[in-house]
């Protein structure tokens, strides 16, 4: 079943706002809360995307560029 793109914005909208009172409480980007409010915001960013192409044939504007090797270097740096 298709997810109803107002739903989904409104989840992305509450989402949003969920990190940023974990990143103003925390004032920390690898804070357990903020790590977990960033992957609820990208989860529902992604639903929202999903959503609008889905119902519209249309996404967002935005691309989300993760460079899998930047993060392999991240994981490395924190082994030594």
């Amino acid at each position: 079943m298709a997810t109803d793109p107002r739903a989904a914005l409104d989840r992305l909208i509450a989402a949003a706002e969920a990190h940023l009172a974990a990143v103003a409480s925390a004032q920390d980007e690898d804070a357990p809360a903020v790590l977990d409010a960033g992957d609820a915001f990208m989860d529902a960013f992604d639903t929202y995307d999903e959503a609008l192409f889905e119902r519209y044939g249309v996404g967002t504007p935005f691309e989300i560029d993760i460079d899998d090797d930047e993060y392999e270097d991240d994981d490395e740096s924190d082994e030594d």
